[in-house]
């Protein structure tokens, strides 16, 4: 019973075959291959716009490269509390873009708030002394598994755009978030306001396979060389190329995504019919957050579950812990069985 995290899972059969295949000749090198150019294609077939792409290996790369393309000194980048650039990077937003300040904006169950959003706008004004907005990030799907409907963030980005902020978009989630809303990858992006993302596929189902979408090649010429400065630029990136290929091949990507997605609903679904636990909030995505009795919490560790206490600083305002109750973090992932959540959910009623 493995809800700890979907980078726990290995890779998918497709993504490995597609690895065994393109080791079987010599390619040319950093990029010049003939697998990363067709991927390149895909992927603007994919947006439904010429775009650049820019392979690395991590998430936290490609969030920092793509927040530093749009670098500005003494620039702010607006984000919420809970995002993974301000949580879980180790300061490397601020050190790829030297030293750009990060503001957190109020949430709710993840989403950031319009309304939060424009006071924070107003205590940051242009011209100010406490420096220069710039960016504004958002994560789809979010952190606490919620998604950001097209009209929610549509917007956030006109508040963005009115304030002259260029738009970044963390989707290392971004399949299970495409999956759980009826829009497509234009819609949820460019169509939406979006200017550049952070693509992720190692959480679902590839190994060390993510990218920076531009929208609009060119726009940010510095780009590339600062990717080549963070030792991101990978020398046979085929490999990195073959798994996105296999990855997008006959939309693999949300055939995934949806089955994370479905066994985070039966997850969901088993607990909000338990009577003995509750959903801190409902979420979309992948992943679960259920407040559970402490002897609870221990005695599905002890029958071998896996996953993580959570900060219940991210509950609603409305909804308190009990003495003897935690938050706990479930996630889905591609491999996750069936008969794992009903054994998990079993093991809860007991």
């Amino acid at each position: 019973m493995n809800f700890a995290s979907d980078n726990w899972a290995g890779i998918t059969d497709a993504v490995m075959g597609a690895l065994i295949r393109a080791n079987g000749d010599f390619a040319p090198a950093y990029g010049n291959d003939t697998v990363s150019a067709r991927v390149t294609a895909r992927f603007s077939e994919l947006f439904e716009t010429d775009v650049e792409v820019h392979f690395v290996a991590t998430g936290t790369a490609a969030n920092a490269l793509s927040l530093a393309a749009a670098t500005v000194p003494g620039g702010l980048i607006f984000c919420t509390t809970e995002a993974h650039v301000t949580t879980d990077e180790f300061g490397a937003t601020e050190f790829y873009t030297n030293g750009m300040k990060l503001i957190s904006v109020a949430t709710r169950a993840g989403l950031m708030q319009l309304e939060a959003l424009e006071a924070t706008l107003r205590r940051y004004p242009k011209g100010g002394r406490f420096g220069h907005p710039t960016l504004l990030t958002v994560t789809q799907a979010t952190e606490c598994g919620t998604v950001y409907p097209l009209d929610h963030l549509r917007a956030l980005t006109r508040q963005a755009r009115a304030a002259g902020l260029t738009v970044h978009m963390d989707g290392a989630r971004f399949g299970n978030a495409v999956a759980a809303l009826d829009a497509t990858p234009a819609e949820l992006t460019w169509k939406s306001g979006v200017d550049i993302m952070s693509f992720g596929a190692s959480k679902n189902g590839c190994l060390g396979a993510e990218a920076i979408i531009v929208f609009g090649p060119g726009r940010f010429p510095h780009l590339a060389t600062l990717r080549q400065r963070a030792g991101h630029v990978v020398s046979k990136a085929r490999f990195v190329a073959a798994q996105f290929e296999a990855y997008l091949d006959a939309d693999n990507w949300l055939k995934t995504a949806r089955h994370a997605n479905a066994m985070a609903a039966r997850l969901r679904h088993g607990i909000a019919s338990s009577g003995t636990a509750r959903l801190g909030w409902d979420s979309e995505a992948n992943e679960v957050f259920p407040i559970v009795a402490k002897p609870t919490i221990a005695r599905l560790k002890a029958a071998g579950a896996q996953f993580y206490d959570w900060d219940a600083t991210s509950l609603p305002e409305n909804t308190r812990l009990g003495d003897d109750e935690d938050l706990i973090r479930l996630v889905a992932s591609f491999a996750t069985r069936p008969d794992e959540v009903d054994h998990f959910i079993e093991v809860l009623n007991t």
